[in-house]
């Protein structure tokens, strides 16, 4: 029996709702860090799905917009937690501990670097495009390796989580409903991006660089958008993973991180609204679940992706609607 995407959607933000209340009444603050787990990896491959189901851009260097969002809120959060001075140039600050602010920084950041890599990398495609991602991502984890000035190879440790007007932060089921609201929000433009002007030109240059150039449009300038929208929400999700850990280290940065975002995609579904939210959902139980039972817990999760590969094109969510996703 085929499903209405649309009930698809409802199910899964509803199930988001339900189970975090269901664990506060349970007294059960750690499956709430768990869901909002969960949550931040979805937006994060939220992000990503930007460019890979829209663009048809297979980027394995993604996790050095997650990593700067991480590191944004790390080193804000450090000086202001230490009253030490923040040199930027000419500029000098505090540091600070306001989320809102945070979030802005480590967004503005990372569509910047995204920028910069996309202006470089979007003049390659195919392997060369994977290739040339990955190699951003090792500059940038090896750099945060050397900074010893915030831990080097050991990271960075936050005593307390940022601030949120009106709400404490500490209380997990809080931090979760922030988690939420945000990756709700970003899923609502999502929508309105797949099915704008601006998303299907850019889905029209994944299809046909060529025939999109021959009708008029720019396939560069539409990716190097979709590339530095990319970034900056993936720069949020890794600014929400570095709060929820109050810790940040140069793993944010990994090769390994930026394949999970793609894994999570492919599970869900390519270019599915919630594709990544589902993958998500299923990478974080397996990894719970199956991880109290044995360290080798990947082999299954490979078994699965495997199957999804051979068998459903368009991963659950396409298994549940009877239509594949789209093809990179």
């Amino acid at each position: 029996m085929r499903v209405n995407e649309h009930a698809i959607t409802a199910a899964v933000i509803l199930g988001l709702i339900a189970l975090p209340v269901w664990a506060l009444i349970m007294d059960e603050p750690f499956t709430i860090t768990l869901v909002t787990r969960a949550v931040i990896l979805a937006l994060a491959a939220v992000g990503l799905n930007i460019v890979l189901g829209i663009g048809g851009l297979v980027s394995f260097g993604h996790a050095v917009f997650f990593g700067i969002g991480g590191y944004a809120m790390g080193i804000l959060a450090y000086h202001a937690q230490t009253y030490t001075t923040l040199e930027l140039g000419m500029l000098s600050t505090g540091g600070t501990k306001f989320m809102p602010v945070i979030w802005l920084v480590a967004m503005v950041v990372s569509a910047f670097v995204a920028g910069c890599i996309g202006l470089l990398s979007l003049r390659t495609s195919g392997v060369y495009f994977i290739m040339i991602t990955l190699a951003f991502g090792q500059m940038f984890y090896y750099f945060a390796i050397s900074w010893a000035q915030y831990g080097g190879e050991d990271g960075l440790s936050i005593y307390i989580r940022n601030d949120f007007p009106g709400l404490n932060t500490l209380v997990p089921i809080q931090f979760f409903a922030i988690c939420l609201a945000l990756l709700c929000l970003v899923l609502f433009l999502m929508a309105r991006l797949q099915s704008s002007v601006f998303g299907l030109a850019l889905n029209a240059t994944r299809q046909s660089a060529i025939r999109a150039e021959t009708v008029g449009l720019n396939p560069m300038r539409l990716r190097l958008l979709a590339f530095v929208l990319s970034g900056a929400v993936t720069g949020l999700a890794g600014a929400l993973f570095a709060d929820l850990n109050r810790f940040v280290s140069p793993t944010m940065f990994s090769w390994q991180l930026s394949g999970e975002l793609i894994v999570l995609i492919i599970i869900g579904g390519v270019g599915r609204l919630m594709g990544p939210v589902i993958g998500a959902c299923v990478f974080v139980t397996l990894e719970h679940v199956l991880g109290g039972l044995t360290e080798f817990w990947h082999i299954y999760l490979g078994v699965i992706l495997l199957c999804i590969v051979l068998f459903a094109r368009g991963g659950i969510v396409g298994l549940l609607t009877g239509k594949e996703g789209a093809h990179v």
